[in-house]
């Protein structure tokens, strides 16, 4: 683990633009320094204190709230000022160059949130978790990155920690003294229940925490099928709007339309495309490789036919394997049926109508399904990519262990892979891991967080 440099450290911690109020942060050993050069005093800790800020001249630079925060009681774990001023970006500028004369140094991205972390005031989750409350894209996400930002996520993994730390006590007991009554194979029974008990608990932490990923991070839909099946018209029923452009002729949509839009909390980035066919004009042609390409990075495509003329199973031929598809019969308002879902070879189809909204509500709830969201997700939190790998490694180490364990491997390579699996753990916290994993993760925070 880093320390701190001990130096002093400044940014803008509000958007850049104009606002009714900007924020200048200081955290550092200088900040009562500052605090008596900018305000001529230092400020009651944690009160609003109306002050004049004023330039090495004595002249005003603005007046607003200071605020001063004597460590460790404070967000970084050092003392730490905010100066509340009228939010013009050249105010913010003379205050933020003010601080940096006497002394600070413009702070990188994220490196106030890095100082909570390494002042522990913070672990690794719950710093991830501020940057992904800031930029949550749904009341959801934010309500899952608040809780994480609580410590919910990192309750769960010192729960799993401590239980393989007992369990490697137990086990590397019997490795350093041979002559106690803790024979390996005695108590094999003991710990196969002890690490099924630990790969339970695992398991249901790992679908939790992929619910919280994909509720972060969203879900690609891309709108596929043959021209003149409904596809722009199922879009703009999505988006709720008129946002592409539907006519009788196929071959309309041309190029990929990209929309952000929620269902139920959960982030979509829906994309049409042009309709799949073999064509000779150049800009179709163009058309179709964009649509064939968006399809290859998809989470899910949704492909769409004309109820009036039948499934053509050839359509779907250049599709890639694996990928999750949703089958989607438009147009039923044209045979006078009921909207609906079935399931077909394992094929989800549902039946619907995108001029009426006839079964739109079906099509969210399966999309929602097929995105692993739970109906009350709310007890989730939110998760990374990286979250997910550590989850992946921590579980193969357990299961390596079973296995080991079970075939009677020895002591010493189930004790090993118990350390591997709380390794893989300890990154999520940041307990454990590489320092330039902390370099990157707070480099993707903003300026003055």
């Amino acid at each position: 683990m880093r320390l701190g440099s001990g130096d002093t450290i400044a940014a803008v911690a509000t958007p850049p633009g104009m606002g009714g109020v900007g924020i200048v942060r200081v955290s550092g050993l200088g900040v009562r320094e500052i605090a008596l050069a900018i305000l001529g005093r230092v400020p009651k800790p944690r009160y609003a204190t109306f002050s004049a800020f004023r330039a090495h001249d004595g002249n005003l630079i603005d007046q607003g709230l200071a605020l001063y925060f004597p460590a460790p009681r404070s967000y970084t774990g050092e003392d730490v000022l905010e100066l509340h001023g009228h939010g013009g970006p050249v105010v913010m500028d003379l205050l933020l160059h003010r601080c940096l004369e006497l002394g600070a140094r413009l702070a990188r991205p994220g490196e106030f949130t890095e100082r909570a972390f390494l002042n522990g005031k913070l672990d690794l989750a719950q710093a991830e978790a501020v940057a992904d409350l800031i930029e949550s894209s749904t009341a959801l996400a934010a309500r899952l990155a608040a809780r994480s930002l609580q410590g919910v996520f990192s309750r769960r993994i010192h729960e799993l920690v401590e239980g393989l730390i007992e369990l490697r006590v137990y086990l590397e007991a019997s490795l350093d003294f041979p002559d106690e009554d803790l024979d390996l194979l005695d108590e094999k029974a003991y710990i196969a229940t002890r690490l099924a008990a630990l790969l339970t608990q695992l398991d249901r932490l790992c679908a939790e925490a992929q619910e919280g990923q994909r509720i972060r991070e969203g879900l690609t839909i891309v709108i596929a099928g043959a021209p003149n099946v409904g596809k722009s018209s199922l879009l703009n029923a999505l988006c709720g709007s008129d946002a592409a452009i539907v006519t009788d002729i196929p071959g309309t949509t041309r190029d990929l339309l990209r929309f952000d839009l929620q269902i139920e909390g959960l982030p979509i980035r829906i994309i049409d495309t042009a309709g799949l066919r073999q064509t000779q004009d150049p800009v179709e042609q163009e058309g179709v490789r964009r649509a064939q390409e968006a399809v290859q990075q998809a989470d899910l495509v949704l492909w769409v036919y004309d109820a009036t003329c039948g499934l053509d199973e050839g359509s779907r031929a250049g599709l890639p394997q694996g990928l999750p598809i949703l089958r989607v019969r438009n147009k039923i308002d044209l045979l006078g049926e009921s909207a609906g879902s079935r399931t077909e070879s394992d094929q989800i189809e549902i039946a619907l109508s995108a001029k009426t909204g006839a079964g739109l509500d079906l099509l969210k709830r399966q999309i929602k399904h097929l995105a692993g969201l739970s109906p009350q997700p709310e007890g989730a939190f939110s998760a990374r990519r990286r979250h997910l790998d550590a989850l992946r490694r921590a579980r193969e180490s357990l299961a390596a262990a079973s296995v080991q364990l079970a075939e009677e491997l020895g002591a010493e390579l189930v004790a090993e892979e118990l350390r591997c699996a709380q390794h893989a753990l300890s990154e999520i916290t940041g307990e454990f891991g590489p320092e330039d994993l902390l370099d990157r993760i707070f480099a993707g925070f903003c300026i003055g967080k």
